[in-house]
Formats: C-alpha cells, structure tokens, sequence
C-alpha cells in the first residue's frame, strides 16, 4: 500500500552536510536513506547504508566529515509530485521502498514509502510503542471570541493536551442557502445549528491569528475543514494535520481533496456504516493518504450503550491503519478504556463552562477534568507494559525477599557433603534459592560450609563460591553491613577483605539496641579502619523519617530519631581507630505517596528541612543528605519523592544552607532517567557537594540496586568524572542485598569496579 508523506525533514539532507550526520539522520528516520538537495532544495541523489558500504570500499582515508554529495547515489528513482498513487507504485522494486516526490523544477515535496512505515503527526509518532496523541477539541467552544480561543489553547496546553483542534467553516459554500442566516426554510434541527454557527464561527483571518498563537505557546493545531475553501486556507498555512469530520466521511470529493494535500488525515467515522467505512477507506489508500480512523458515536452526548470501543479492532483491520476514539459521551473514563483497548488518539471536546449555548459544550472537559483524564490515560499506559516476557520488578524483588520461602539447611553441612532431601527444608524469608529449585539442589555437592538455618543460593547450583579479598581503589572504600554480619563480612584468611572503613545500615531494632549486646557482636576493635551509619528507612508502626513533613507531630519525632542516630554514630566511635568524624547517611524526607508535588512546593519543604537541621546537634559528624529516586520503595510499594531528586534544586539546597550530599549514584541516575537530564549533567553539578558515596547501578526510572555493569551507567564517564570532581571520597557497593551468601553481590561488584576506580 503507497503512503505519501510531505514531511520531508527526516529523509532530506544537504548535499555538503558530512556524511556522518547523513549517517546520524538515516539511523533516526529508520529508512535506511536520505535524499540529498542542493541550496535550491534541488533533488542531486540519494545516500543510503548500501551507498555508505561501496564508498567504504573506495575511499581512501576514509574521512566521515566529507561531504555526503561524495558518497551519494546521483541516478536515485524519483516521481513527479501528483502522480497518481498507481504510478507512483509502480516505481518501487527491491531496494527502493522510498521515493522523492518532485515537483516539475525538481524541489522533493513529498516522499512515498511502499509501507506506511511510522506515521508522524507534528512533533508525535502515532502507532504502537507510542503514547497516544491526546487531542482537546475545542471546535467552536470559543463562541467566535478570538480571545477566548487563545484562553482554550493555553489551558488545554496547561492541562497536558498534546494538540489542539478547531472548525473552519466557509458558510455561504456550505449551506445551500448560501447565506447561513436565512435558515427559515430548514427543519429545526438544522436551523438550530446553522443559527450557532452564524454567531460562533471565527473567520479565516481569526483562525490564522489562533493558529498563530498555538505556534507561539508550542502546541500542536490541527482543525477540521468542512469545505473546500477552508481546506485551501489551512492547507496553505501549513497545518501538520486534518481532520475530518464524521458528517464528511462519505463525502468523497472532500476526501480526495485533503488526500491531495499528503498532510496525515485523523478520520472519524460516527453516523456512518461499515461498507461507507470501506468505501472512503478505499478512496483514502488509492489517494495515497496516510490516516487514523477514530471510532465515533455522534450524539451529544453519546449513550455508553453505543459508544462500542470493541469496533476499534474491526475499524484497525478495514483501515490497515492506526485507531483512536473521538468521544462525546459523559466523563473521562470511556477515553482511557478506548486507551486500555489500543486506541492510539485521544479526541475529547474542551470548555471552560459546560452551560454555554452549544451542544459541545455539555460534552465537554473542563481544564481540571482534562487534567485529570490525561494523567490516567498516561498511568495506563505505563500499566499496560510493553508485551515482553514477566520479569520480577524491584518492587516485587524485595516483597520476594520479605515475604516469599527459601531453601534452608536443616543441620550444619561441610564442604563436599552431598546434599540430601532430609537436609534441606523451606522456610521464610526469601532471600535464599526458591523452593521450585529444590529438585535442582537435591544431589549436588556443596563447595562451602552451611550452618543450620542458613539458606542456600544459586551458587549452590553451580560450582562457584562466593568469596572476598583485597581490593586496591584510588579512594576509600567501605562494606555496608549490619551489626550482626560485620564480622563475617571481613572474612578470614585467603578470604578477608581490607575495607577502610563500614557504614552500618540500622534497623530501628538496631537502634535500640544497648552497647553490651553491640559489644558481643564485635568482639574486638576494627583496627584501620573508619565508620559511617545511615539512619533507618523505616521504623515499627509504618513511620519514616520526615524532615520536611507539615505535620509537627511526624516532624518532632524525625528530628528526635536523627538525633538518637547520630548519638550512636558518636557511640561507635570506641570500636575504630579512624580519625575523620564519621559520616551519617540520612533520607530526609519529602516523599508523597500518590502523586508528585507541584515543583514550586519544593522550596518550603527544603526550608522546613533546614528548620529540622538547626534543631539537631551533630557536632562530631558529618550529616548528609542522600540523594533520592523519583518512585522509593516504601513499605512495599512505590511511592514519590519531591527533594534530593531533581539536579537544580538539590544544588540549591547545598548551598542555600551550607549542606553537603551522600551522593547515590543508582538514586541520581534513576532521576536523570526521569526528568530527562544527562546523568553526567547530575554527576558534574553534584560530586563537588559530595562528602560520601553510594555506587550501584540503575535501570529505568524505577529499576534501584542492579549489580554494576548490568543497569544503564557508563562507568567509565562517571568513573572519570568523580575522579576529577570528587577526588578521594569514599564509596560503599550498594547492591541489592549484596550481603546474602558471604556478601557474592559486593564481592561482584568490587571485582567490576576495580576497572575504573
């Protein structure tokens, strides 16, 4: 099927432009070819990867900066522009599946695919593995106020629409009449609008000057002509797309009119049949038109009986086509259903004040309503997912480690023992080797002692053994352990580790714990070495640490438990011989549970954290501020963090009040990730506030904790840029329950990270 296309930028490029951004422009269009124009926007050749490989193979050297007219194909198959669709068919072949449509002095005005390939509509690809364009549809709600319809474009941008939508009527060819106000000799129904109409239509000039300001705010317009005259008015002003409207779709002079313009069509299909569908679908494919059909119920407002939102899938099979929903039903709901069933286009009529005079406007969104269907079309979008195999996400990993069953010994085992049914029972927690693994682990002999109790591991399906030893970093570096496992951790013998120091991760059981019972579990001083304690993430009866909290009550028990914290960090003390005031680690606070504060609610919440910080005595330490991902998991869910995690305003904080980080580089990246910012951007701004680090790896917005080298980090630009704007200061591994089976998870990541640091 042949698709025209007039936008033209992604497949043309300048005949002295290099041929390492012809290359770059290739990669991005995914057509693997571009067209090359002189400075007329003349048509000189094509370059695509076949052209790239047999000028490889002559040039010599090979220099990417020559220009791309060098390597070009200058005999490349074109077609006159207007040809019809049939002719322009008949130039595809083997190797040529795009071609430049050029006009009779050769500009290319079009390019025609033999596949529709993905069809852009403005600045938005429309199509699977795409957010859908969300359109508001402010028709003629602005009652023929100018002013009124700039006010519309604003709060639909401020209410998260992706596009705007208008009417463009000429009356005296639309009606028959010829003069809209004499309508005395209609039905009443007709009457009725083609009376609205003569009061609430905006002329072309008017449009043109909306139009304007939609450019001027950066939104994307589209509108609907009704007849040829206005398709010419906005085909002229270079609209990225039409719409037409239901009451046209059988009106096929007008399809083969704005199929003629190769802008994208978004076809709505309400008050017509299924063969009147297939016919004006036909009419469209021979035209060449690239287009989405929307499934439409045309009354005001439209009974959910009728809505059908399952035809979508019928509409996609006559249309071959992208689907949508253009809907006039009550509420929001119907629009982010048709979203959950595959609609790709959003269309939803847009008010300030559903009693004005006009049918629209009864079903219409107001700005808040209109926010609110956008923010949950997008949230299902996320929930819908990409399709791809189950995975286990973080969430789900640590609920697993909480709440799941493991493999556990039931008798102290030796190395070399054979493992036996009767020596292994299942028991929770999950942190250990699933149970559906038992069978594996029956029959395989052990490469490590196991005391009752303990769980067994993947590796223990495998003849590897989880072990430390020295490392040698150009700056300090550290374990996280727990008072229990400390010991353990530093291993003995060919095993023992040599870290500088130990941060201790506590649990508010730890807390609580008295120095006897500290004393017990160490034995001895930590000789060489220095230490650091991060505060708990969460204390019995669901508390967490808010610094920044609104409620006096929370806010006076976060600043009564970082100080308890820092009088341990004090306490500590007697067990090290290092000589710096240790660092403690705490998450301040700031969090939201179901949706994200306002950006310029931030400030306040830093102000109250500095408020909290006056009041706490750390003399002797050095109390930082960990840098925070966007979602946390919380208390077994996913929650939202407002401070520490957006580059620009943590900076401030810092130097507002005279505050230093603990910089988490899985935290930071995951942000990065979110706010869309360059992760060496968050490194170059933060490292030099940084006093302690956390070096982990991190995938997504969400994806906390993966073992180095398996997330999104390049380690070696961030190994670089730490070593010339944090010089020295300290890291911990922070895997994700890297400490499980003697600490394999640092022990993983301590080997990789030797590489770069």
């Amino acid at each position: 099927m042949t698709t025209i296309d007039r936008l033209t930028g992604p497949f043309v490029v300048a005949g002295q432009e290099s041929i390492l951004a012809s290359l770059n422009k290739i990669g991005e269009n995914k057509a693997g070819i571009v067209f090359c124009v002189d400075s007329r926007g003349i048509l000189i050749g094509s370059f695509s990867d076949g052209d790239f490989r047999r000028w490889v193979t002559q040039a010599s050297p090979i220099d990417l900066q020559r220009p791309v007219s060098d390597a070009m194909n200058p005999d490349c198959v074109k077609v006159a522009y207007g040809s019809e669709a049939d002719h322009i068919a008949a130039a595809f072949r083997p190797g040529v599946e795009i071609v430049p449509l050029v006009d009779e002095r050769g500009h290319v005005i079009a390019v025609a695919r033999e596949d529709a390939g993905p069809m852009r509509i403005g600045r938005h690809i429309v199509g699977e593995g795409h957010p859908s364009l969300v359109i508001a549809e402010i028709g003629n709600n602005h009652q023929g106020d100018v002013d009124l319809a700039k006010r519309l474009v604003d709060l639909a941008k401020e209410s998260g629409a992706d596009a705007v939508k208008f009417q463009l009527r000429d009356l005296a060819t639309l009606y028959r009449q010829g003069d809209v106000a004499s309508s005395a000799g209609e039905d009443l129904g007709p009457q009725y609008t083609m009376n609205l109409l003569a009061k609430y239509s905006l002329t072309p000039e008017q449009m043109i000057e909306v139009l304007d300001h939609c450019k001027s705010v950066d939104i994307d317009a589209f509108c609907t002509p009704w007849d040829e005259p206005s398709l010419e008015v906005l085909a002229d002003y270079g609209l990225p797309a039409l719409k037409i409207a239901s009451a046209d779709l059988t009106n096929h002079t007008l399809l083969r009119a704005c199929a003629a313009k190769h802008l994208p069509l978004l076809v709505s299909t309400g008050m017509s049949t299924e063969d009147e569908i297939a016919a004006s679908v036909s009419v469209l494919q021979r035209a060449g038109a690239q287009f989405v059909l929307l499934q439409c119920q045309s009354t005001y407002p439209a009974p959910y009986k009728d809505v059908h939102l399952r035809y979508m899938d019928r509409l996609a099979e006559l249309g071959e086509c992208p689907v949508g929903y253009s809907g006039h039903e009550r509420g929001i709901h119907v629009p982010i259903a048709a979203v959950a069933r595959g609609a790709h286009v959003i269309e939803k009529h847009f008010t300030i004040d559903k009693t004005l005079e006009g049918n629209d406007h009864q079903v219409s969104l107001l700005p808040e309503e209109f926010a609110d269907m956008v923010a949950r079309i997008r949230e299902v979008e996320l929930a819908l997912g990409n399709g791809e195999t189950r995975a286990v996400s973080t969430g789900e990993l640590m609920n697993r480690a909480n709440l799941a069953k493991s493999l556990v010994a039931t008798r102290p085992l030796s190395a070399g023992e054979q493992i036996t049914r009767d020596a292994v029972s299942i028991k929770a927690p999950g942190r250990g080797l699933q149970p559906n693994r038992l069978e594996e682990l029956v029959g395989r002999t052990l490469r490590r002692p196991i005391e009752e109790g303990d769980f067994f591991y993947a590796t223990d399906l495998t003849d590897a053994v989880a072990e430390g030893r020295a490392y040698s970093f150009n700056r300090p570096w550290g374990l996280p352990v727990r008072y229990h496992d400390a010991r353990k951790l530093l291993g003995t013998g060919e095993r023992a580790t040599n870290p500088d120091f130990l941060e201790f991760h506590l649990s508010y059981r730890d807390v609580e714990m008295d120095e006897r019972a500290i004393g017990e579990l160490f034995g001895s001083k930590f000789t060489g070495m220095f230490h650091t304690v991060h505060c708990p993430d969460l204390y019995a009866g669901d508390f967490i640490i808010d610094l920044a909290s609104s409620d006096d009550q929370v806010w006076q028990r976060s600043i009564h438990e970082v100080q308890k914290v820092v009088g341990i960090t004090r306490d500590l003390d007697r067990w090290f011989d290092g000589t710096d005031e240790p660092v403690v680690i705490c998450t301040m606070g700031g969090f939201t549970r179901d949706a994200f504060d306002a950006p310029e609610a931030r400030t306040a919440k830093y102000e109250r954290i500095a408020q909290a910080l006056e009041r706490i005595d750390d003399d002797g330490v050095r109390l930082t501020a960990q840098t925070l991902p966007p979602y946390p998991w919380l208390m077994g869910g996913q929650q939202h963090h407002n401070l520490f995690m957006d580059v620009d305003d943590t900076v401030w904080f810092c130097e507002q009040f005279g505050r230093r980080l603990t910089f988490d580089l899985s935290h930071s990246k995951l942000a990065a990730n979110f706010t869309r910012k360059p992760f060496s951007e968050y490194v170059e701004k933060l490292a030099p506030l940084t006093e302690h680090l956390h070096i982990v790896d991190a995938e997504g917005v969400d994806g906390e904790g993966p073992q180095i080298g398996d997330g999104e980090i390049d380690w070696p630009t961030t190994a670089q840029q730490l070593d010339r704007l944090a010089p020295g200061v300290p890291f911990i591994p922070e895997i994700w329950q890297g400490h499980v089976n003697n600490g394999e998870g640092f022990w993983t990541a301590l080997e990789r990270l030797e590489t770069w640091f």
